[in-house]
Order: C-alpha cells, then sequence, then structure tokens
C-alpha cells in the first residue's frame, strides 16, 4: 500500500512535469502592435520541487511544503549560448524576494529554473530585500545586474516597522554562475529604486537611467526617467542627473515613471520600454508606455505615443498588488522578434511578441499626448477625415 508521502510525491511530481511541458499559445492581436500568450512563462507552481519539498520521508512523512513560493514576476533577460535566461524576481511566503534563472529553448515556453538560486554577496550593509534586477551586457565585457537593494529606514521613529529606503545594488558576472558585487549607486538625486545601466560608455563613462524620488514610495519631487554619468563602476556615483522624461499631469506617468530594460538600438533610433503610474480611485494604476530616442543620442526623447502600451487585461488585474504590468526585461532576436516578459500585479510573468518593425512603426507614426480632451478629439477627426477615402 502506498504511503501517504509516496502519493503525495508522485502526484505533486506528475503535476510539475506536466506544467513545465505545457505549450503556450499565442493569441490573435486586435492592435496589431503586439501579440499575448494564453499561458503566464512563470508561476509561483514552475519553482523547483526540490526548493520546496523536503523529500526525506523520515522528516517529511506527509510530503508537506516546506519553503513556500509567493510569487514569480519582474525578471531580467537576456540570449545566452542560443537560450532565452530570465532572472526572475522570486517572492518567497516570507515577503523575501531573491534571484533566480530560468531558462527556455524558445523565450515562449518550457522555462526551468537553474538548479539554484542566485546567490548575492553582501555589501557591509545588508539589504533586508532585493529585487527587479535589469541585465546589461555591457561594452568593456560583464555582463551587469542593477537592482533594487531595500533596507530598513535607520530614521524610521519607534514602532514604525514599514519605511524603508532603496538604493541600486550593483553586481556583474562573465557566466550568470558566479556574480561579483560592486558598492550600490552614489546617487544624489535621492532614492533609486529603478535604475538601468546602459551598455555603451558615452564620453567614456558609464550612463545609467535612473528614476530618483523623495522617499521609497512617494516620488515627492522626484520622479520621472533620470540619466547620469559615473566615471567608474567599481564605485559608482552620479554628481548630476538629469530628466528626461518627466512625470506630467493627467497622463498614464503622472505620479512616477522609470525605465524597464535597457534599450534596444534600431536604424531610425533607441526604443526605450518604460513603466508609467497613475492615480485611480482604486490605487495606483501601473502601465508600460514605449519611446525612441536619437540614434546619436540615447537619453534624447524623440518620439513618445500616446497612453499606455500594455495595460493590465483581465485576469493580469489580480493578484498582490492589484491592477499593475511592469516590465524590466525584454529581448531583441537577430530575426527582428522582440519578446517582451512583463509581471501582472507582482503574481506571476508573461511574455508578449512583436518585432523591430512593429516597435519602430508604432512610434514613428502613433499620435502623442495632446495633454487635453478638446485636443484629444482633434487627433481622433483627423484620423477620421484621413479615412474617408478608404471607407
Amino acid at each position: 500500500m502506498s504511503t501517504i508521502f509516496e502519493t503525495r510525491k508522485e502526484a505533486i511530481e506528475k503535476l510539475h512535469s506536466e506544467l513545465l511541458v505545457r505549450k503556450n499559445e499565442e493569441l490573435f492581436s486586435v492592435n496589431g502592435i503586439y501579440c499575448r500568450f494564453k499561458y503566464p512563462v512563470l508561476t509561483r507552481d514552475h519553482a523547483p520541487l526540490h526548493w520546496r519539498f523536503d523529500f526525506n520521508p523520515k522528516t517529511n512523512p506527509f510530503f508537506m511544503e516546506r519553503i513556500g513560493i509567493n510569487a514569480t514576476f519582474n525578471s531580467g533577460a537576456i540570449k545566452w549560448n542560443g537560450k532565452y535566461l530570465l532572472v526572475v524576481r522570486v517572492e518567497g511566503n516570507d515577503r523575501k524576494s531573491f534571484f533566480a534563472i530560468a531558462e527556455s529553448p524558445n523565450g515562449i515556453d518550457n522555462f526551468k529554473f537553474w538548479d539554484r538560486p542566485i546567490t548575492i554577496p553582501q555589501t557591509d550593509n545588508w539589504e533586508t530585500n532585493v529585487y527587479d534586477m535589469r541585465l546589461t551586457a555591457h561594452e568593456d565585457g560583464w555582463v551587469y545586474g542593477v537592482f533594487c537593494a531595500e533596507r530598513k529606514d535607520p530614521d524610521a521613529p519607534d514602532g514604525d516597522t514599514s519605511s524603508a529606503t532603496a538604493a541600486a545594488g550593483i553586481v556583474r558576472t562573465k557566466d550568470l554562475i558566479s556574480w561579483e558585487r560592486l558598492p550600490d549607486l552614489i546617487s544624489h538625486g535621492g532614492q533609486q529604486r529603478n535604475v538601468v545601466l546602459f551598455e555603451k560608455f558615452v564620453d567614456g563613462k558609464y550612463a545609467f537611467f535612473t528614476r530618483p524620488q523623495d522617499g521609497f514610495i512617494d516620488t515627492g519631487k522626484g520622479g520621472g526617467i533620470g540619466w547620469g554619468l559615473s566615471d567608474t563602476i567599481e564605485n559608482a556615483e552620479i554628481p548630476n542627473e538629469e530628466i528626461i522624461d518627466p512625470k506630467t499631469y493627467h497622463t498614464v506617468y503622472e505620479v512616477k515613471n522609470g525605465l524597464g530594460p535597457h534599450p534596444i538600438k534600431t536604424a531610425k533610433g533607441w526604443l526605450h520600454l518604460c513603466h508609467g503610474v497613475r492615480n485611480t480611485a482604486a490605487g495606483l494604476r501601473y502601465v508600460l508606455y514605449v519611446c525612441m530616442a536619437d540614434l546619436n543620442d540615447v537619453s534624447k526623447i524623440t518620439h513618445k505615443p500616446h497612453g499606455h502600451f500594455i495595460a493590465p487585461l483581465g485576469g493580469e488585474r489580480l493578484g498582490d498588488v492589484s491592477n499593475v504590468v511592469f516590465s524590466n526585461g525584454w529581448i531583441a532576436d537577430d530575426d527582428g522578434t522582440v519578446l517582451i516578459y512583463y509581471a501582472s500585479s507582482d503574481t506571476r510573468l508573461h511574455v508578449a511578441k512583436t518585432s523591430i518593425d512593429q516597435l519602430v512603426d508604432y512610434c514613428l507614426n502613433t499620435p502623442s499626448d495632446e495633454l487635453y480632451s478638446h485636443l484629444s478629439v482633434q487627433t481622433i477627426n483627423k484620423l477620421i477625415d484621413n479615412n474617408q477615402k478608404f471607407l
């Protein structure tokens, strides 16, 4: 007769194996800009069983889950030796996030985590939590990961166990296995939760996109996408920070906005994938938007389509932090395909597929936000007028 341990182990292993080999299904795209897929590429159920269960029947006779995984989301992305790799933010049931690499042969499905999570070395000032790593294959030969390092606010009053500070942690690697920790980025613009390292030197210096803000949650006078240069990466410091894409009243980026992953170079300019945050009666809403920068100056925005590019849809609106989509990873393939990895509601990870040509067309030919309702109507009427001879 099978024991409870054996019965549960067999059933759970079967479900897990079936999940890992499940084929994803491309959904028809009405907007023609990108297509979604039927299934998330990663959920908490994708986490390896040997991370979660004690396989010793003597110490775990009921085959209980000993270490719970709550969510898999907000991943950096890179094409590596022909495989699609994600550096995933994995959150345990204890709220502590860590990084782990998941690998797929096609970037759409069959993602499997590597055997162990990434071990991030500590600085002298230990962080409580780490998350949202952006990956950059820099021309200096290193692959860098820039992430949020969260610590308890040392100035919090007695009894305040929520206030925190955010800094940009930096690691680098040449094999994605061993990671070297560098000192946190020094920024004079405030706290930093969303920082991206540009892939090229600018005037011989390391270039960063930032999102400075006055507090951990509240942007205050901060917010907007910033830009700054550092003489070195080993002790990175941005003495001067310029806002290149500010937050704007009554837009999808009225509260704050920041760069997602590193920009993608095209013949027409650099593509930026960004997140924007607005206030609603139901709380903050996070969406993604795309813009284009000058080919010779990645910090100079030249084209910015109105509104959101990807917003939470259907079941994507539900999760630990509802009404949110967020991205810090995309991969541009040699054939022009672009895979965008976006998380929904701080819970699960999805992929959307588009192309360089589609994104360039979208940026160059989609109207910008005119900031007033009556001007939006004028823009719609212009399109209607232009369409008359084709209807």
